[in-house]
């Protein structure tokens, strides 16, 4: 059956035109009951079926067997309750997956995971195709009101559908809304209608399902009452207009971590000098959350204020009181510099929340028998949440998940909801799950759907897979990596050629040949973007068949590899490049201590070994050459942990040391992605995946310019190669250690390099490697962004052929957009998982003494680094309830005086450590300073070095 719709449309040129949108119905669309004899069993439907006799949580409103079927606010917002394994049997109109799908991308695809899932049930049933359902939209009547009316259609079509079954018990459909007008409607209707909170309160036997219910009114909306707080946000028509016209700017909120009365707004798209406006006070932050997309008003310039340099944490003392607020944000109002005002705002509206669930703990309410609790989130930038809950004795002392469900003007804080139990804080596995959950990786084990494209076992190379493929398996080609890597991604070769040169190779997995465009596996591992290391886990960004075996360049099994070839001359000019499909059989596996051995050894002179020393030769050439151009050689402290067998606690503690080897990989690496980019450049100019570091902003120098200034040394920072030059000359014979003092902390001045599509960008250049090109070529297996070159240089040499999104910029772009935030996410997960191990090492040695040297020096504080642990702590000379030291703080040394002991940047002291896991949820190393010792105060603060595990980088600039 067809049913269609014509209306005239004017078109840009002014001629009219006739439209006619035609809509097809069918009769042959299942229910989605087991077993209707109804409906045939080659009908069309999405989704497991319905259970012929649902057996679902038994419900006092509804002790009869029933299916459930919710509308579209239902959906968006109680999605926590229907994911619980407890709701069974619902039916998901197109009708509201269509709405779902446009409203919000993440609850959607939840969605679409539980009709996927064969466990829960949940069918999904296309009734804007089905002729008895299909309903057109009446005169006057608002798209909101046709599709509710759709749903009520929907319901009863459903309803007579299962009496027309004449089983044993009828099956009832039962209408789930929360609003009020839609329930009044259907109720009129005779249709059997509860609103989420009355139907999960009705199921007698999970009383604690009522914590998962969101805290939102019938209508969706938050509930409000009480003594306003903050003020009104505007509508979002008011706030497109404003930003149009210049009043208003737009950008993404940053809470602070140190101080939660302050945060700022990255503006969009605006002038550089002008990114960053500051928001102060908690009536001008405005209930924004962290990562919220916000609308700004900046205050005139006699209102702007400078960036706090005051730690301030929320006590969460006094809940629904702004007022006494006042005298913190006094503190902040301190007489500052003139020079250091910035732009200052209030936050008037939010376009968009990117609200998530949130990891953390309960702080019991000390009102006997109370319902309503604080949740303090692991993240120091995010809120508390008020939420209520029954199970609050149980709870405490567990991590769990919250989600917010709106901030009302009259409360201090937002409201939420229980999600989950993750299990006891401070265990291991629990908090190794708090951090993947708050730095958003994605660590589910692959689906079935993924799993499905991986080849099938036993895997072999065939004749096909050799056609646009050399064969390289008797060329002299070794791996050499960390100990214990099993995801070996390139291999090398070196040989001398007859006319004298050397032939080069870098050999890289080929992924890309298993990983094929669209299909599940391709869009599973675009979405994780790369590979995350943790101290004891590696969560994959492909199935380990791929990662740890048929992709890796293991010794002595043919693999399939993408080739880069040069050859040099003995200055190690390149004099010819090729690219090609290969095969290749290595003949090692090395470690960097392995293969620094062989080129140490006299007594070895095999293959591998000559291979090695040719390499090693090559790269030390290459490495000056990059140097003499201006790249930059920083230094960041590396711990590796060495672990008890048994229990897997860190039982050792120690700074990584890096061989001449690592460098030689390293330099090969560099010089195949600089050249793979040039090629993917030279044949897709406005579609290459390049990868940029942009140069830093010189303000970013100012602190290093400083410190340097401070120990008699001078740095100058007009370019990269002035930089590079000024760093290797900083050198003083009575300390030693200041040259690595530099290079720690002008990685800190850096900004992050990023990944970009080259249509949509104007600067290539890469600061940090002085080169004016570059990609990432060389590990395909733990990042995406390696893939997609892979294919672009395929496509290039006539490997493979091409496909539409790879051509797309702007879609392109967008994949950047994804893989930059996996990486930085994955970077902090990183140090988050450090930061809990090396809270593990601490935990048993009691106080632990060590050499420090002073990094940064604060008004209230000094930043130190202790060179046996790589590790950073802060020692604060305040303590809350105790009486202050004297302190004088000067920023253009930069030192500070405490009593009358001045502490300059860069002085070596000596601390105390030791950890303080006296808040379970935020545990922390603590640091004293014992020389010089301070005069005149008895006893010094402690202080923290917030290595918490869910804990960022404090600088966002580090490369």
């Amino acid at each position: 059956m067809l049913t269609s719709r014509t209306f005239l449309k004017r078109t840009r040129a002014g001629a009219v035109l006739k439209v006619v949108r035609e809509h097809y119905l069918r009769d042959d669309i299942a229910c989605g009951a087991a077993d209707c004899p109804l409906c045939d069993a080659t009908a069309t439907g999405t989704g497991a079926r319905l259970e012929a006799r649902p057996a679902g949580a038994a419900s006092s409103l509804c002790p009869g067997p029933h299916y459930l079927l919710p509308d579209t606010n239902l959906l968006l917002h109680q999605i926590d309750i229907l994911e619980d394994p407890v709701i069974k049997n619902v039916i998901v109109l197109q009708t509201v997956l269509q709405e779902v799908r446009n409203r919000s991308a993440p609850v959607y695809k939840r969605v679409r995971d539980m009709i996927a899932n064969p466990e829960k049930h949940f069918y999904s049933f296309t009734n804007e195709h089905h002729r008895e359902t299909y309903i057109e939209q009446e005169q006057g009547e608002t798209s909101n009101d046709r599709n509710d009316r759709a749903i009520r259609v929907a319901v009863k079509w459903y309803n007579e559908h299962l009496k027309k079954m004449k089983n044993e018990e009828e099956i009832q459909v039962i209408l789930l809304t929360n609003d009020r007008n839609n329930k009044e409607k259907a109720l009129g209707e005779g249709i059997t209608t509860y609103t989420c909170e009355e139907y999960i309160k009705s199921l007698v036997a999970h009383p604690d399902l009522v914590d998962r219910l969101a805290c939102i009114s019938d209508e969706g909306k938050e509930i409000e009452s009480g003594k306003i707080l903050f003020p009104e946000h505007l509508p979002l028509s008011k706030l497109q207009q404003g930003i149009k016209s210049g009043i208003y700017l737009q950008g993404t909120y940053r809470a602070s971590r140190e101080n939660y009365l302050e945060a700022t707004v990255w503006v969009h798209g605006d002038a550089e000098e002008n990114r960053e406006i500051i928001i102060q006070g908690l009536k001008h932050l405005n209930r924004a959350v962290h990562e919220d997309i916000v609308a700004v008003e900046l205050l005139s310039k006699d209102e702007w204020v400078a960036p706090s340099s005051v730690v301030l944490q929320d006590d969460g003392q006094h809940e629904d009181d702004v007022e006494n607020e006042e005298e913190k944000e006094n503190i902040l109002k301190a007489s500052v510099n003139k020079n250091m005002l910035r732009p200052t705002g209030k936050v008037v509206g939010i376009i968009k929340r990117n609200w998530r669930p949130f990891c953390g703990m309960l702080s019991k309410s000390q009102i006997k028998e109370a319902r309503r609790h604080l949740f303090t989130p692991a993240d120091r930038r995010i809120p508390r949440i008020r939420i209520e809950t029954r199970q609050a004795d149980t709870l405490e002392g567990q991590r769990i998940i919250v989600a917010i469900d709106g901030w009302p003007r009259n409360s201090r804080y937002p409201n939420g909801h229980f999600v989950k139990k993750l299990g006891n804080a401070g265990d291991k596995e629990t908090e190794t799950e708090v951090l993947l959950l708050e730095h958003d990786v994605p660590h589910q084990p692959f689906s079935q759907a993924v799993l499905s494209f991986l080849p099938k076992m036993p895997w072999s190379i065939t004749e096909k897979d050799m056609k646009y493929r050399e064969d390289l398996r008797q060329l002299c080609v070794c791996s050499v990596d960390p100990p214990g890597c099993t995801d070996i991604d390139d291999a090398l070769h070196c040989r001398e050629l007859e006319n004298g040169n050397l032939e080069v190779g870098v050999h890289i997995a080929d992924v890309s040949h298993f990983i094929r465009p669209g299909n599940a596996l391709d869009e599973e591992s675009a979405r994780r973007g790369t590979t995350v290391y943790l101290c004891e886990k590696r969560i994959d960004m492909v199935p380990e068949l791929l990662s740890s075996n048929l992709c890796s360049l293991r010794s002595n099994v043919d693999r399939l590899a993408f080739s880069c070839i040069w050859e040099m001359n003995h200055k190690a000019e390149i004099l010819k490049t090729k690219f090609t499909k290969s095969v290749i059989n290595s003949k090692a596996s090395l470690t960097y201590a392995e293969a620094q051995m062989r080129i140490d050894s006299a007594a070895l002179n095999d293959d591998v070994t000559t291979s090695l020393r040719g390499l090693n030769k090559l790269a030390k050439i290459l490495k000056k050459k990059r140097i003499d151009n201006g790249a930059l050689t920083l230094a960041s402290p590396e711990v590796r942990f060495h672990m008890d067998s048994e229990t897997h606690d860190p039982i050792d503690l120690q700074t990584k040391e890096l061989k001449e080897t690592n460098s030689m990989v390293e330099e090969f690496m560099l010089l195949a992605n600089i050249s793979v980019a040039q090629k993917i450049y030279d044949e897709f100019s406005e579609f290459a995946l390049l990868r940029k570091h942009p140069a830093p902003p010189p303000s970013s120098y100012d602190i290093l310019v400083k410190a340097a200034r401070s120990k008699n040394v001078e740095i100058k920072t007009d370019s990269a190669k002035a930089l590079a030059e000024s760093l290797d000359k900083a050198e003083a014979p009575a300390f030693p250690y200041l040259n690595t003092l530099l290079r720690i902390l002008t990685t800190r001045c850096m900004m992050q390099a990023v990944y970009f599509c080259s249509g949509m960008e104007n600067d290539f250049h890469h600061y940090g490697l002085a080169s004016p090109i570059y990609t990432h070529f060389t590990s395909p297996i733990r990042r995406y962004a390696d893939i997609i070159v892979h294919r672009l240089l395929a496509v290039a040499i006539g490997a493979d052929s091409t496909y539409p999104d790879l051509t797309d910029k702007h879609k392109l772009a967008e994949l950047c957009k994804n893989l930059n935030y996996r990486h930085k996410m994955a970077q902090y997960a990183q140090r988050a998982s450090v930061a809990f191990h090396t809270q593990l090492f601490f935990k048993t040695k009691g106080v632990v003494n060590e050499d420090a040297y002073i990094l940064f020096v604060r008004k209230n504080a000094i930043v130190v680094l202790i060179p046996r642990y790589g590790l950073e702590g802060t020692v604060f000379f305040e303590e809350k309830d105790k009486p202050s030291p004297k302190l004088d703080y000067n920023s253009e040394v930069p030192s500070l005086t405490v009593e009358d002991t001045t502490l300059h940047i860069f002085d070596k002291v000596k601390v105390n450590i030791v950890l303080d896991a006296s808040n379970i949820q935020h545990q922390k190393i603590c640091m004293t300073l014992v020389e010089p010792k301070i005069l005149g105060k008895d006893a010094l603060a402690e202080a923290t070095a917030e290595t918490t595990i869910s804990s960022e980088p404090e600088k966002k600039k580090k490369k």
